[in-house]
């Protein structure tokens, strides 16, 4: 269910439109001068899935540009690798 609420209405009612929201998942479109503006919805699973997985390819961008520094900055002629193998020896 889908209901549309003026910004000044969801000012002074909005504890009671956010417990409609996690109560009866109503939904509300958020208008200013009559135009819509914004979607209160209840926070479902999928959007913790998404947010998770954006958080993860944040941290996999992050870890590929300093992969990425580090590849730049190498002054061996050996690999990683190689380096600690030869450390174990």
């Amino acid at each position: 269910m889908t209901e549309t609420i003026g910004v000044r209405e969801l000012k002074s009612q909005a504890s009671q439109i956010l417990r409609a929201i996690r109560e009866s998942s109503v939904e509300y479109v958020v208008t200013v001068h009559n135009e819509p503006v914004a979607v209160l919805r209840p926070y479902t699973v999928e959007d913790e899935n998404r947010l998770r997985a954006d958080e993860l390819t944040d941290e996999l961008a992050d870890i590929d540009a300093l992969a990425q520094e580090i590849a730049a900055s190498w002054k061996s002629q050996q690999s990683g690798l190689e380096l600690i193998e030869e450390q174990r020896r």
